[in-house]
């Protein structure tokens, strides 16, 4: 059986986003509704992505959430449809310019990650997925082991400040 491995430290992460030539960022509906040291996800994840110019895209009503904050994400869809969508080797990805190597996932729900990382890990077996969550999901390439809220925010932290040149 095919399984994730699991991700002990936040800087294993940040190697492998660098490593990646075409990483994308798909960010779900529960980066607002989940809060960690009082505010909400959204505002980690948007802390991550301005360190890591990670291309982002938003499910569902997110898309309205990064415009009030100020961050323009790079295109917004659904999460099933971005799910078909990197499976397709010939679509050329958000901004023309080629398939994706490695597709983050973070803030939808676990019932529906699960799914759309099933469909990768069968029918894009060359893809990379890594889970970003503070739950474990196995069908993906890479996950954080579960962990508190304070473990989480911890581990983006750590993330933000290794893309931002911290040691």
């Amino acid at each position: 059986t095919k399984k994730a491995n699991p991700i002990q430290k936040p800087e294993i992460a940040v190697a492998m986003i660098k490593k990646a030539t075409r990483p994308l960022l798909v960010v779900g509906s529960n980066a607002t509704q989940r809060f960690m040291e009082g505010k909400p996800v959204i505002d980690f994840i948007i802390e991550l992505v301005n360190a890591s110019k990670v291309p982002v895209v938003a499910t569902a009503h997110m898309v309205a959430e990064f415009l009030k904050r100020g961050y323009e994400p790079a295109g917004f869809m659904t999460a099933m449809d971005i799910g078909q969508r990197v499976v397709d080797p010939t679509w050329q990805g958000l901004d023309g310019k080629g398939p994706y190597d490695l597709v983050m996932f973070i803030g939808l729900p676990y019932y529906m990650e699960a799914l759309i990382l099933s469909g990768l890990k069968h029918f894009a077996p060359n893809l990379k997925t890594m889970t970003l969550d503070n739950l474990y999901h196995p069908h993906a390439s890479w996950s954080f082991p579960n962990a508190s809220l304070d473990e989480w925010a911890s581990n983006l932290k750590v993330m933000t400040s290794k893309f931002n040149g911290g040691n």
